[in-house]
């Protein structure tokens, strides 16, 4: 059943001439265990490689990437409050983010940790062809630094801060050392003018406005480097060596971006080169769309088609903060998933998520509401309610159309095609809200066509007029085919349900087919006459908004 989109790298190849479709998620730091941004950013990546394997037909050419970033600074502080060494921590917690991902059924192919081998010596590779280029030089740096994001700030958004994190509040640092750094002023007009020819390039387009605005402002030689003066600070120690120079530690920033093409560097992988869709936050949207692609610049690769930047969740209305008890994390999710199932958590995350400029606020009520009226009352229902009348008028049995295709003003082939264009087109644009509305737009559409048809009226009738019954199960299949249909343009969100009804209804899509054949209308794909459908217990049982919210599970 789709097992071919089930997490693991060894199912990835290369099997037709189709360009790859390359998607990545940040690598996220282990310092801490994972919470709610987290998922959710993975969440978005894994329904993107979804939607793309189900419309080319998961013929191995979609690649989706995550991870986690290690040689941070904050690492080797956490570590020690907990006391363990950097590596040991980094262990525990790139563990904890694996199994976080497998419980939100993520369909990852690999997942990259920057202490391995194979990032390691390759990021070694590409800082050798950085110092080959000239664009590195050593100088000196005086300027704040922000420890909780590990990252430099400017003189201006530092007092624009009140020099305090832009981020977390927490107070920046005055720092003067030596480092070696990147000539990324030498590339600014260039990286403009890219973005200026390539709408796309950076998404949503206020993002896009707001790294123009900065790069016209002049770009500034970034440091790539951190310098060692005492080799028994764990701290210092933490990280990749400069080649030639074990004086200093690569750039923790500079390292994780190199994740991207380490992962793919490789004789096998090679071809998905460059990336379709960076999926991040937009609190690292500088590194991603400014000094990543003029590094790639300098190395002579080609650009990712796309970064793709999002807003950050907050929680009844309120930003989350650890001293404020409101973070989502994954044992409130856990219990989510456990009340109302982990399709529900991942539709409405995945759809009322902080996918644009704005932030998104996840609250139980909401939550309830958009269970209900998407899940429960529409979807759920609708399945159930042409299951059932299958179940009851037709002996449980897909009816035959006798090759009717349009009653009522409903042309369902055409409906169909509709639905499943708007889906491929919203998918290939990253709307991923507008790709999985097109199957709740089709169930809608179905029952639109019940309420104009009654076939339940139909069916008391049936003894009246022979004709009755040709005209109900003509109804009642159109009904079950467009189910159908919606459920392949729903299973990127929800793969489990959808999976069920594929199950109960004895239509598992075959391998190898896209969508476009999957869901013809008439085609070889469609429900059978005759076959039997099991109508099982509902798939979304209505909430009742009154009750609490769920309580967390487990740590």
């Amino acid at each position: 059943m789709f097992d071919r989109f089930l997490p693991g790298a060894a199912r990835w190849s290369v099997q037709s001439p189709m360009r790859p479709y390359y998607i990545t998620t940040p690598i996220y730091y282990v310092n801490d265990r994972p919470h709610i941004g987290h998922c959710y950013t993975t969440l978005i990546a894994d329904a993107a490689a979804r939607m793309q394997r189900l419309i080319r037909g998961g013929d191995g050419t979609v690649f989706f990437l995550t991870g986690t970033d290690e040689h941070a600074e904050k690492v080797v502080t956490a570590a020690a409050e907990h006391g363990a060494t950097a590596m040991e921590w980094a262990d525990l917690n790139a563990g904890r983010f694996r199994e976080a991902f497998a419980e939100i059924n993520c369909s990852h192919d690999d997942f990259i940790r920057t202490t391995e081998h194979r990032h390691k010596s390759r990021v070694l590779g590409y800082m050798r062809e950085l110092l080959g280029t000239g664009d590195v030089y050593m100088g000196d740096y005086q300027g704040w630094f922000d420890p909780s994001q590990e990252e430099y700030v400017t003189e201006h958004a530092a007092r624009k801060a009140e020099f305090k994190s832009p981020v977390t509040g927490k107070p920046l640092e005055k720092r003067t050392e030596k480092n070696y750094f990147f000539r990324l002023s030498k590339y600014g007009d260039r990286l403009r003018e890219h973005i200026e020819a390539h709408g796309s390039f950076i998404l949503p387009e206020a993002r896009r406005n707001e790294v123009l605005g900065r790069i016209r402002q002049g770009l500034q030689d970034v440091p790539i480097s951190r310098a060692i003066t005492d080799e028994s600070d764990a701290v210092q120690t933490w990280g990749i060596r400069m080649p030639g120079d074990d004086t200093h530690r690569i750039y923790v920033w500079i390292d994780a971006l190199f994740n991207y093409l380490s992962a793919v560097d490789t004789d096998e992988r090679r071809e998905l080169w460059p990336a379709t869709v960076h999926v991040i936050a937009k609190d690292i949207l500088w590194f991603h769309a400014v000094v990543w692609p003029c590094m790639l610049m300098a190395l002579e690769r080609e650009l990712p088609a796309m970064v793709y930047s999002h807003s950050y969740w907050v929680a009844e209305g309120r930003k989350m903060s650890k001293s404020l008890g409101n973070f989502i994390d994954l044992p409130l999710l856990r219990g989510y998933m456990e009340r109302y199932s982990l399709d529900a958590v991942r539709w409405y995350l995945i759809t009322r998520g902080p996918l644009g400029v704005t932030d998104a606020d996840f609250s139980h009520a909401n939550f309830v509401e958009v269970y209900n009226a998407d899940l429960a009352n529409t979807v759920g229902n609708s399945i159930n309610r042409v299951g059932n009348m299958i179940g009851k008028y037709c002996d449980g049995c897909v009816p035959d159309p006798k090759g009717a295709t349009e009653l009522e003003g409903h042309d369902w082939p055409s409906i169909a095609l509709g639905h499943v264009e708007r889906m491929t087109a919203s998918a290939d644009g990253f709307d991923l809200v507008s790709a999985l509305r097109s199957g709740t737009d089709l169930v809608t559409v179905v029952d639109g066509y019940i309420n104009q048809t009654e076939p339940f009226r139909l069916a008391k009738k049936l003894d009246e007029d022979p004709a009755n019954r040709d005209r109900l199960n003509a109804i009642l299949y159109h009904c079950a085919e467009a189910l159908r249909i919606a459920s392949l343009l729903l299973w990127p969100a929800m793969p489990q349900k959808m999976e069920e009804v594929w199950s109960r209804w004895k239509c598992v899509p075959p391998r190898g087919v896209p969508l476009r054949e999957l869901a013809a209308w008439g085609g070889a794909h469609s429900l059978t006459p005759g076959q039997r459908i099991e109508k099982g217990s509902p798939l979304f049982m209505r909430a009742d908004a009154d009750d609490p919210p769920p309580t967390p599970i487990g740590d």
